[in-house]
């Protein structure tokens, strides 16, 4: 049976009593859908990595309505630390500002997959926080997709990822980010002193992070949410061209699809069988905001192989780029091959 979708205040009361019983419902975001669970449910959030086929190993987000409820799910190490994370949600929450912190140990263990951090965020979208706040508990909330595909931007999306797995949808319109929230570390450094690691990046850029501390990016691998480097893929192959694309032009096929920026040159659109343009302004957020639905279309077209421009790798667009590298990375072909980034040239 295909999961119900509903909006408004009976959609909003519907999700309370599922999520209240145990149950696992899609809920919007401003980044992307969440499959939602209560995170202090070990039951229910198994229900989430059940119904997206995602490994135990990999940690889900929890969500807040308020920077107030922190203390329920996390701890600090230090009064500098509860400082900056305090100075930096009144800064970027609510928002698509994602931090892990010190896991507190009433959390269950399921949820951060055995680490010792959990990652949290406080969603702008009211929908969302009117729900946390009528449940009163923080809720564990992945993207709404099965395991390593493209993240879904509407409640359409969702039911076509997992209607068959979560009996409830709650419409709340088109995401307005469109891509998931930048996840940040907050380390404490030998000597005390504090740094931001930028574990994915998203919506908030490093411009904005860098005067609240030393912004760098993580020299080894941390279990985090999104981290793998196969993820939000289509199941067409899918390759990365770049900058020169008269090779492109020579040598593509009629059958495949093209992923622009920009509205691309005439020969590129008469090699193509489908072509989508994620920002015809050349606006960056608006490409973000664009980008999975362009790519989902392009994935259900009769095109068999897609190839995708780079874009410019600044502000917004280093998002775009680690979800389309990342995209890239776990698309599979029909032989299983996977498929890869190259210089057109």
């Amino acid at each position: 049976m295909s999961a119900q979708i509903l909006a408004g205040e009976e959609g909003i009361s519907a999700s309370v009593e599922i999520l209240r019983r145990g149950g696992v419902v899609g809920l919007p975001t401003e980044t992307v859908y969440g499959l939602a669970a209560d995170a202090f449910q070990s039951l229910a959030v198994a229900g989430i990595f059940e119904a997206k086929g995602r490994p135990l190993t990999d940690p889900l987000i929890v969500h807040l309505p308020e920077a107030v409820w922190l203390d329920r799910v996390a701890l600090f190490t230090s009064s500098e630390q509860r400082q900056l994370v305090e100075t930096l949600a009144s800064a970027f929450w609510p928002g698509p500002l994602t931090l892990l912190l010190p896991k507190h140990p009433d959390l269950p263990d399921l949820v951060t997959a055995g680490s010792d951090r959990v990652a949290v965020r406080v969603t702008s979208h009211p929908l969302f926080r009117e729900v946390l706040r009528r449940l009163d508990s923080p809720l564990a909330a992945p993207s709404a997709n099965r395991f390593g595909r493209i993240s879904p931007t509407s409640a359409a999306d969702v039911r076509i990822e997992l209607g068959d797995m979560i009996p409830l949808i709650l419409d709340g319109g088109p995401c307005e980010h469109g891509m998931e929230s930048t996840l940040i570390a907050v380390e404490v450094n030998g000597g005390g002193s504090l740094s931001l690691s930028i574990l994915r990046p998203g919506p908030i850029t490093k411009d904005q992070l860098i005067q609240y501390g030393h912004v760098v990016l993580p020299d080894r691998i941390v279990n985090s949410p999104g981290s793998l480097p196969g993820h939000y893929a289509p199941e067409k192959r899918l390759q990365i061209i770049n900058a020169d694309i008269e090779e492109f032009i020579h040598n593509s096929k009629n059958e495949c699809g093209y992923l622009a920026f920009t509205p691309p040159p005439q020969e590129i659109i008469k090699r193509c069988a489908v072509v989508e343009i994620l920002s015809p302004a050349g606006n960056l957020k608006e490409a973000a905001a664009n980008f999975y639905g362009a790519l989902r279309r392009l994935d259900i077209s009769k095109a068999d192989m897609i190839y995708a421009e780079s874009l410019p790798e600044q502000g917004i667009g280093t998002a775009i780029m680690d979800r389309l590298r990342r995209a890239s990375h776990g698309s599979i072909h029909g032989t299983g091959h996977r498929a890869g980034e190259t210089s057109v040239k």
